[in-house]
């Protein structure tokens, strides 16, 4: 109760977040198990279950390919909103080590869903990132997220919020394919537009960078 409290008051939260995740997402986690488990990309994360952060990641090889490529603009989404995939807190209350590896897949693609989808790092940007996998994931801790967070808007970014991006976001969420079978890692010397074409992912209707 108390992190489905303190997650709605602020979703930066990102401790209290994870623990609402886990708490109220085990038969979700075992659908987007099975899923990956069908998908040959997704069985092959689930067996070699590789991790995203700093120790795992050659930044160097990452700034050294080319601009536009799916690695290049993961560093620069990093760069510019001064994040870490360091920051992702580890699973502590899935008991079955498949499905605790699942969650933490999924907080620790975050990121790559930001660059994926062009959203920085502010409220905005991450309501409408939570709307997606809202409705990728189907978990419930990113419903209340996506709903909640919105109250911190301004009245012109709700406007947009409410008119434009999240029709934007749940489109998408509905034409990609399962974002969690992708083994980023493998993938990152594919071009970004490239990599959305693949997936149906389409611009986002508007720029949001100066929207708070």
């Amino acid at each position: 109760a108390l992190s489905a409290a303190m997650a709605l008051y602020d979703p930066y939260r990102h401790d209290m977040v994870a623990v609402l995740g886990e708490t109220t997402g085990h038969r979700t986690l075992k659908v987007l198990r099975d899923q990956m488990r069908r998908d040959p990309e997704g069985a092959q994360i689930l067996q070699e279950r590789p991790r995203i952060s700093t120790s795992t990641l050659d930044l160097g090889k990452l700034q050294s390919l080319p601009e536009g490529s799916l690695g290049r603009e993961y560093l620069r989404f990093l760069d510019v909103n001064r994040v870490s995939p360091d920051t992702r807190a580890p699973t502590r209350f899935v008991d079955e080590e498949e499905l605790a590896y699942v969650i933490q897949r999924y907080r620790e693609v975050h990121d790559m869903l930001h660059t994926l989808l062009g959203m920085p790092t502010n409220i905005l940007g991450e309501m409408v990132v939570k709307r997606f996998e809202a409705v990728q994931t189907g978990l419930p801790m990113c419903i209340p997220g996506a709903l909640f967070g919105q109250i911190q808007l301004s009245a012109q970014s709700l406007r947009v919020l409410v008119s434009e991006l999240i029709p934007w976001a749940v489109q998408n969420g509905h034409t990609a394919p399962c974002v969690l079978n992708l083994y980023y890692e493998r993938r990152w010397e594919q071009s970004l537009r490239a990599l959305r074409e693949e997936l149906g992912i389409t611009a986002p209707p508007v720029h949001i960078q100066g929207l708070a």
